[in-house]
């Protein structure tokens, strides 16, 4: 049976006929061919007034508007957050990759749509350019918008302290619209509260459909926003399965899907990897002003999904083992198997974490091991401290600087041009709120709910120096993340990166590794990418037959 509601008032937060600037590409006026080839692959329904189209948590299809209008409503407060009016279409990125609806979708009087299911969408794409290039922009342009605006459904609410920033990470890092609400606030605490029951005490997560998730792991807030697993079950194939969804695996997939492979990326963090907490980079071909990681894993992630890729996130591999017939078990941290005719090793390293009493207490409530928009804020005209000497370091620490008093950058080495870029380290040399410390390295933290303050050694001057600090940024050396692979019989170095041979293959025959957990590569971005996209020739000679080792 039908559900409806009765249709909210119109306090109507944004309309699809909003369309200045940047706007005109989320709502884009289609052109007969375009709606044409959707009327081709979709049915007509006329859906009563205040007839629930969807709930949030529902999967669900595109819907051209062709009379009449739908809302998106935040059940909260019966706020129309969205009229989606005549001439446009409801959908965004998630939709494309079998992400569940932010919020409810409800028809007004007199409607009438064209209902696109997402597999007919996604053979659209595939075969028509002109619908590949406006839809894709359009749901990408569409889910930027949900993020400025916090207008997704979700709500973090909590404390300022790691459980919350753990949270906040994730949807940021995944480009999940949220908003958040604070114990401290109480007006809003109170107003939240009195739409659902929220814990006295840790970290909460409100869901469009007011669910509540006490104490919840990322993987919780994966699952409720249904982008953990998406078309992948137990026992499911892929020719391709690709660990790790950094700048080297996206580029795997991105060109192993477009040449025709059945791609599945496992990624345990976020899309983009280490890269993507980049704040800025500038040396990458094709972008003289510089992208943020996140950018650029975004745009990647699109390519990927245009071409057919499927994505299981937040999920970690624990073990890689070849089947007697040929081709690869993946085991993924909750016991799901996936089968692979190939498997490329991509998942990259990760910062070290230092060993100082009372650091990890402190992680997530003043040590951080990413500098973003996120934790920009917190040194806003305050001392913050940078830890590292690799470009990673000098971009956090231009960043930071940009609202911090000033920003002190802690090098254990005398002369840190053999690990960082030179035009990092000129501007770091020539900016004013910034100080580079060559031969130093931090001893303590302190601060019991948050840091408060840090000591660095400073062995060119033979003593120990103390400041006032809001942050302290860890970006030290890295770990490759291959605990999954000795089982495996992978061979690896004796600092346990991956050791290939031509073709970026490696000891075991299918299995491939690129980017930063390859042994001797080039810790960049450029060349993660560019063994990403070149190792699919060695994996197509592979299923071929051709075993290029």
């Amino acid at each position: 049976m039908t559900s409806t509601t009765p249709v909210p008032d119109q306090r109507t937060i944004y309309s699809s006929r909003h369309r200045h600037g940047d706007e005109a590409v989320a709502w884009p006026v289609l052109s007969e061919h375009v709606v044409g080839l959707l009327r081709s692959a979709g049915e007509v329904l006329h859906p009563g007034t205040g007839e629930v189209l969807w709930e949030a948590g529902d999967p669900y299809d595109l819907h051209l508007v062709l009379t009449g209008a739908v809302l998106l409503v935040d059940r909260r407060d019966a706020r129309v957050v969205f009229v989606v009016e005549e001439g446009d279409f409801v959908g965004e990125l998630g939709m494309l990759m079998g992400q569940r609806a932010f919020l409810p979708g409800i028809a007004r009087e007199g409607t009438t749509l064209l209902r696109v299911p997402v597999g007919e969408l996604r053979r659209l794409l595939e075969m028509s350019g002109e619908v590949g290039d406006v839809l894709l922009a359009a749901l990408d342009a569409r889910r930027g918008l949900l993020t400025r605006l916090g207008e997704g459904g979700l709500v973090l609410a909590g404390d300022d302290d790691r459980d919350l920033h753990r949270l906040r990470e994730f949807a940021e890092r995944n480009q999940i619209p949220y908003r958040t609400v604070l114990r401290r606030d109480a007006g809003a605490w109170a107003e939240l509260a009195a739409t659902c029951d929220l814990p006295a005490a840790g970290a909460a997560v409100v869901t469009g459909d007011l669910r509540v998730l006490t104490a919840p792991t990322t993987r919780d807030l994966a699952a409720a926003l249904g982008i953990d697993l998406w078309s992948v079950s137990d026992g499911s194939h892929c020719d391709v399965l690709v660990v790790g969804a950094g700048p080297a695996g996206l580029a795997a997939a991105v060109y192993g899907a477009s040449e025709g492979l059945d791609v599945v990326v496992v990624e345990d963090v976020a899309i983009g990897g280490q890269a993507g907490s980049s704040s800025r980079i500038e040396n990458y071909l094709g972008f003289p002003s510089g992208v943020s990681g996140m950018e650029l894993a975004r745009l990647a992630m699109l390519q990927a999904v245009k071409f057919g890729t499927r994505l299981a996130a937040p999920r970690a591999v624990t073990a890689v083992a070849r089947e007697a017939g040929g081709g690869f078990r993946v085991r993924l941290d909750d016991e799901l198997d996936v089968l692979a005719s190939a498997v490329v090793v991509a998942s990259g390293v990760r910062y070290r974490r230092l060993g100082l009493p009372g650091i990890a207490d402190l992680e997530g409530r003043g040590v951080y091991y990413s500098a973003g928009q996120l934790e920009a804020p917190l040194v806003a005209g305050r001392n913050a401290v940078v830890v590292g000497g690799a470009n990673s370091a000098g971009q956090a620490a231009l960043f930071l600087a940009r609202q911090a008093g000033h920003v002190h950058v802690l090098i254990r080495r005398e002369d840190p041009s053999s690990t960082m870029s030179n035009y990092l380290l000129q501007r770091l040399a020539h900016h004013e709120r910034v100080t580079i410390h060559s031969r130093s390295e931090l001893s303590a933290v302190h601060g019991t709910d948050r840091l408060t303050g840090v000591t660095w050694r400073d062995h060119a001057q033979d003593r120990d120096v103390h400041l006032d600090a809001a942050a302290v940024f860890i970006l030290i050396g890295a770990e490759p993340c291959t605990t999954a692979l000795p089982d495996a019989g992978v061979e690896l170095d004796d600092k346990g990166f991956v050791m290939t041979r031509d073709g970026y293959a490696t000891s075991v025959p299918g299995l491939f590794a690129v980017g930063d957990v390859r042994a001797d590569s080039v810790k960049r971005v450029a060349s993660a990418v560019g063994e990403g996209s070149v190792v699919v020739s060695a994996v197509h000679a592979y299923l071929a037959g051709l075993d290029v080792t």
